[in-house]
């Protein structure tokens, strides 16, 4: 195991910042601390590098306890969100910093440093300052210095929130590309779902300094562990149902549900690709209108109005769109085809949550 933390809290103050927190990072994992603003996530990759201490509970990293360490100790390169390069040394300075602190020979530093210039392509930029540099090309010298003394974890905040869109894109792809070559353990704090879903092996959730869910990418947006992580994570229908006679009725859409008493309030969750539509308007059980597409590029996002007002999301490719003549006014038939009943925000970590459900066919016509 790289890093482990066990019942990590953080207080300043009165104010709990990061609550009881357990999470196990396996060697050479690449993992996305995940959530809004305030959620705990940055706290915790601070208490990780030794820059913040735990109120109550321990950091173990490769078997080491390191509340006590300093962070000098710890072997850790560390990646500011304003990258925190020094404005008066070169890419060849800026990249060696960290050698010459730790009094690496000149040639194994220079040998080092040409290593990591020709690994992050940086050819060419030695001398050059960071006033001389592309945002990318910053973002890239402060991984490289971060990476120069070959520390056994690399933390990230906030990595690519300073450059505009194309380059973050580009640079999503490079750190996959570079965690795969070089294997190091890597977290990363991002506030950015599709950042975190594109890059990562696993997805750390944090909400109010709270662990909501760990999962591979997948898990987290197909099974999620309550309605927080059902809403953060890409888009989710939620409907607000009421119980009766075996069903979860929001509107005039029932959704079969077992063991829950008539009167009981629910939470419907399913996302907009579970959405089946047709123009045929006897296919499926409910009639809507398309209210409004959305045009997202390949994928559309539809909008969907059922007769009693209710809005149902929906999602296609264009050229399913295409195929059936679909535009903004047209109405059409709609079915659910899977859903989950979601817990509450405040249900507890780790307590019952019912499993997906599958619209069976022999019974489509009831919902």
């Amino acid at each position: 195991m790289s890093i482990t933390l066990q019942g990590i809290s953080k207080r300043f103050g009165d104010v709990v910042a990061v609550k009881d927190v357990n999470l196990s990072i396996l060697e050479g994992e690449l993992v996305a601390l995940l959530g809004p603003s305030g959620g705990g996530k940055t706290t915790v990759l601070r208490m990780i590098a030794g820059l913040e201490m735990p109120t109550t509970g321990d950091i173990h990293i490769r078997g080491q306890r390191v509340n006590d360490l300093p962070v000098q100790k710890r072997n850790i390169g560390f990646v500011f969100q304003n990258y925190a390069l020094f404005k008066t040394m070169s890419v060849h300075d800026n990249i060696a910093f960290g050698l010459k602190i730790k009094k690496w020979s000149r040639a194994d530093r220079d040998a080092r440093v040409a290593e990591l210039i020709q690994l992050f392509d940086l050819s060419g930029l030695e001398r050059r300052y960071p006033h001389q540099l592309s945002g990318g090309q910053r973002q890239r010298v402060a991984i490289a210095r971060a990476l120069a003394p070959k520390p056994n974890v690399l933390l990230l905040d906030e990595p690519f929130g300073a450059v505009d869109a194309k380059i973050r894109q580009e640079l999503r792809e490079w750190l996959v590309r570079l965690h795969h070559d070089l294997n190091v353990t890597t977290v990363f704090v991002t506030h950015d779902q599709e950042e975190a879903m594109e890059v990562s092996n696993r997805i750390v959730i944090f909400s109010r300094g709270r662990l909501e869910q760990i999962g591979t990418p997948r898990e987290v947006y197909e099974q999620p562990a309550n309605e927080f992580v059902a809403r953060f994570i890409g888009v989710m229908n939620v409907l607000e149902a009421t119980v009766r006679d075996g069903q979860a009725r929001a509107g005039e859409i029932g959704f079969p549900i077992h063991g829950a008493p008539d009167g009981t309030q629910v939470r419907i969750g399913f996302r907009p690709y579970a959405v089946a539509v047709s123009t045929d308007l006897g296919q499926y059980a409910h009639r809507a209108t398309l209210r409004h597409t959305y045009f997202l590029g390949i994928l559309l996002r539809l909008e969907f109005e059922l007769p009693s007002g209710l809005i149902i999301r929906g999602r296609m490719t264009k050229e399913e769109y295409s195929t059936l003549g679909l535009e903004d006014g047209r109405e059409v038939s709609l079915q659910i085809r899977n859903y989950r009943v979601l817990a509450r925000d405040d249900a507890p970590l780790g307590g019952e949550l019912a499993t997906p459900q599958r619209t069976p066919p022999h019974i489509a016509e009831n919902i």
